[in-house]
């Protein structure tokens, strides 16, 4: 088995002791990707919607850099602030999953980093 870092200037920066993703036995483990700006490392203007957008298309940018896409994500977590957003998040999820959507687990939690509202993370299968 040999792990390989992903990373990519498309997503911000680890804000910590770890990678963007890890590529192994032709899968991709995302991090979880909050709504930072990769330009400005600080989070989108524009509540949980935004948030959730960006940290999308932060997720795909980590995707594209290990040779994968959205439509190769075969688990996801989300991660939200408030519970009451779901309904927000599911609309904005949903214009980015392909059908069949992947398997998801969606939990509140009491805190995410830099007051983030919503975290994402996946398991992509890459194609080949």
């Amino acid at each position: 088995m040999t792990r390989q870092a992903v990373s990519t200037g498309g997503a911000p920066a680890a804000i910590g002791p770890y990678s963007q993703g890890i590529a192994v036995d032709g899968f991709v483990f995302c991090s979880g990707q909050i709504g930072l700006d990769p330009a400005t490392g600080e989070l989108v203007p524009g509540g949980v919607e935004a948030q959730a957008e960006r940290a999308l298309r932060n997720l795909a940018a980590v995707l594209d850099a290990a040779g994968a896409a959205m439509a190769d994500i075969v688990k996801t977590t989300l991660f939200l602030a408030d519970m009451a957003d779901f309904a927000t998040v599911n609309a904005v999820y949903a214009r980015h999953m392909p059908d069949p959507p992947p398997a998801r687990s969606t939990f509140a939690v009491g805190a995410l980093p830099k007051g983030a509202l919503i975290e994402i993370e996946a398991i992509a299968r890459r194609p080949g």
